[in-house]
């Protein structure tokens, strides 16, 4: 019995060295250590911008500046889902819409956290729940680019919702898709976010992004 004993825990053993073998390959392979490199960036852009006064009160114009380093933030998660495997990657497990899902998820949480730290003990527009709602948005956003033109290029997505999102800042406008321009607490604006990464998260989860 013990050698049986002994032999099923070597096997577990085995399994989970594996698994964390593939966690790491996974995450390497998608540029994760250098996304995080780029977020820390973006979490320090911020802390300047606050620090330095650039932003205001919490107005249309306010709200600009913070918003270009959301979206930026966003495009690093969105072009970190990049495949550089193509279709051979899509052959290779199971395990592979949980390893897209689980380092998107944990890049956007990484952006939430980053730019959190950033903003602390500053005034930042609409405060660290509209953050959440942006990022969450934005990344959504990023990732639907993503399946949809392929990773290398998964930025244009965010970025063309931030022009319009500035334009609608500027104009006042108050629809629900133009999240940014609704109070924090806005449950129309909220569904609208938790809908845009939800269909986002899906989609790179089981196609993955355009090759």
């Amino acid at each position: 019995m013990s050698a049986l004993t002994m032999g099923a825990a070597g096997g577990r053993a085995l399994r989970r060295g594996a698994a964390v073998r593939l966690v790491r390959l996974h995450l390497l392979s998608r540029q994760v250590p250098g996304a995080l490199l780029a977020l820390v960036g973006c979490g320090i852009a911020l802390r300047c911008v606050l620090l330095l006064h650039w932003v205001v009160g919490d107005g249309a114009a306010a709200q600009q500046t913070p918003l270009l380093i959301e979206a930026a933030a966003a495009s690093v998660v969105a072009v970190a889902a990049r495949n550089p495997f193509g279709e051979s990657e899509r052959s290779t497990g199971r395990w592979l819409p949980y390893l897209r899902v689980g380092s998107a998820l944990a890049l956007t949480g990484a952006v939430v956290g980053l730019l959190a730290a950033g903003a602390a003990g500053a005034h930042l527009p609409g405060g660290c729940w509209e953050l959440l709602r942006s990022v969450a948005g934005l990344t959504g956003i990023g990732l639907l680019s993503a399946a949809a033109l392929g990773g290398a290029v998964s930025w244009v997505g965010p970025l063309a919702y931030t022009v319009v999102a500035e334009f609608a800042l500027a104009a006042a406008w108050r629809t629900p898709w133009i999240w940014v321009t609704r109070p924090g607490h806005d449950t129309g604006a909220g569904l609208f976010v938790v809908l845009v990464l939800l269909a986002g998260v899906v989609l790179i989860a089981l196609r993955g992004p355009r090759d």
